[in-house]
């Protein structure tokens, strides 16, 4: 569906014509710029505007069927920008994704919107709240979107900072260390970390080139050069995200092996335990099993104080097995 649509003319807003090539060519007559909102369109839907608007029919196929890698595609009258905001639930503590595609063009912009992460109403008022930087055309759309998908992308890693945080201390917690639910935890993390992962690293090389810095060839088309040292900003912020993102990784890798450590030498204790229990119980067992035999000749049988003489003896080897493991940590 067409969530919105507005002729921009110096950073002002101007509510276009309902037809899109109409409204298309006052934008470009008056120097201004069309930005077209769409919001899980039809294929219907975007047939129309990709016809008005030539949008490549490969990126047209992209936008309409999603699950995109962010990426960066330059096309003949067009650029094709993908971004995936990430969205933290923090009564579930679970990582959700979302899409924007974004269409740059001669005088316009269209943005498809997948999911509800996306960030496209909060940027549009933000930038028709500052009408010195809508004035600088399409690119500046474009880096609005970006600035703010990477900003919350900051709010993210803090978040899960602080989930892995409390996860460490459960871990090393002597009271809940051992719980059987906290290794499902970890791994579930880990899943979250990789979902973020996903979304972030591989949008670093669109930035790059967004900023210039890869290659001597040039800008990108459509794209205004001077816009350059505000996508180099994006992309350090990018990376600051990617270094958090890779560190959560490592760390939750190696919370979980702490864990699998931890329940091993539980277990060994526990094994230690019970076999001490087993060795204190196996010798009063084997001297009644010897009387139990019923032998005639067998030491002081007919003695009057033989059975507590016995008892005496097995509770005193019990006593004696029972203080050697206590001293050695086995009990």
């Amino acid at each position: 569906m067409i969530v919105d649509c507005a002729i921009y003319r110096d950073g002002r807003r101007r509510e276009g014509p309902g037809d899109f090539s109409d409204a298309l060519d006052e934008a470009r007559s008056a120097g201004g710029f069309v930005w077209i909102g769409l919001h899980e369109p039809s294929a219907d839907e975007f047939d129309t505007v990709a016809e008005e608007f030539g949008l490549h029919p490969l990126a047209v196929e992209d936008a309409l069927n999603a699950h995109q890698r962010p990426k960066l595609e330059v096309y003949d009258d067009s650029l094709f920008v993908v971004f995936k905001p990430v969205v933290y639930e923090p009564k579930s503590d679970a990582v959700s994704t979302g899409e924007v595609m974004v269409f740059l063009g001669d005088g316009f912009v269209v943005t498809v919107r997948h999911g509800e992460g996306a960030p496209l109403a909060a940027v549009r008022r933000r930038l028709e709240h500052e009408p010195h930087l809508l004035a600088k055309g399409p690119t500046a759309v474009l880096y609005a979107i970006a600035d703010a998908t990477v900003d919350h992308y900051l709010d993210v890693a803090t978040e899960l900072q602080n989930d892995l945080e409390e996860l460490e201390a459960e871990v090393f917690s002597p009271a809940s260390g051992g719980s059987r639910n906290t290794a499902s935890r970890i791994y579930t993390f880990k899943r979250q970390v990789l979902e973020f992962r996903r979304a972030t690293v591989p949008l670093a090389p669109p930035l790059t080139r967004l900023a210039g810095t890869a290659s001597a060839n040039g800008g990108v088309p459509f794209v205004n050069d001077k816009a350059r040292p505000f996508f180099r900003d994006v992309s350090d912020h990018l990376t600051r995200v990617n270094e958090s993102v890779e560190g959560l990784d490592r760390l939750v890798s190696d919370v979980l092996s702490a864990h699998l450590a931890q329940m091993s030498v539980r277990q060994n204790d526990d094994m230690r335990k019970i076999s001490a229990w087993a060795a204190m119980a196996a010798v009063p067992t084997m001297i009644a099993g010897i009387y139990g035999m019923n032998f005639d000749h067998m030491p002081e049988l007919h003695w009057v104080w033989s059975y507590p003489a016995v008892i005496a003896v097995m509770a005193g080897l019990v006593g004696f097995l029972y203080r050697l493991f206590k001293r050695r940590g086995w009990l």
